[in-house]
């Protein structure tokens, strides 16, 4: 299923890659990191990581890529028998996403952006103990919305991950043994990084 998944969003780039004709080389590479920051009671932020090659269309007004990114974050363990919160689990959720980005300018030394993205998110779940059982992991599919901005070979941006929420047993904050409880797995991502290559034509 990865691997299916994998290949239809290299073939949907490769699909869209026609020739661009613009003053700048259609291909790049981003390279970023940055803050990530988890929704949901009781979670913490962390760090994450992410490359995306890309690929300039439309005479480089827009770009699609695919987005390998990686996040470390705390999550919310549930409750134990007592109602006391569980300790967090920190892990690391790593994501597979077909991406676009429409630039607003196609000025090199300023191009501000909007995006969006679809694909694989494979979640790391928060562990509880043995009383409390386990907020499962897996994979989801989910979506990304995105704005930032280029300044020549650097890149800022802020980034919304939408992924389904994951459903488990465990304890309320009551200690009732619940089914049906869910835990929060969207996060938003605050990036700062670098785009190699791509840069004006010679």
């Amino acid at each position: 299923m990865k691997k299916t998944c994998l290949v239809l969003i290299l073939g949907t780039i490769l699909s869209l890659s026609t020739i661009a004709q613009s003053d700048l080389k259609p291909f790049k590479v981003d390279v970023s990191v940055g803050y990530a920051i988890p929704g949901g009671t009781g979670s913490k932020g962390g760090v994450l990581f992410a490359v995306e090659p890309k690929y300039g269309v439309m005479d480089n007004k827009i770009s699609v890529g695919l987005r390998m990114e990686g996040a470390l974050v705390a999550r919310f363990g549930g409750y134990d028998q007592d109602g006391y919160p569980s300790e967090v689990s920190v892990k690391l959720s790593s994501s597979y996403l077909a991406t676009g980005d429409y630039y607003l300018m196609n000025n090199y030394k300023f191009r501000p952006f909007v995006g969006a993205g679809a694909g694989l998110f494979i979640l790391a779940g928060a562990e509880a103990n043995e009383t409390t059982g386990q907020v499962s992991s897996g994979s989801k599919f989910g979506g990304m919305f995105r704005a930032g901005a280029e300044i020549s070979h650097f890149r800022i941006g802020f980034e919304y991950n939408l992924i389904p929420k994951t459903t488990y047993t465990g304890y309320d904050a009551d200690g009732n043994l619940t089914t049906g409880l869910t835990s929060k797995n969207g996060y938003i991502g605050i990036k700062i990084g670098a785009c190699f290559g791509g840069g004006p034509r010679k």
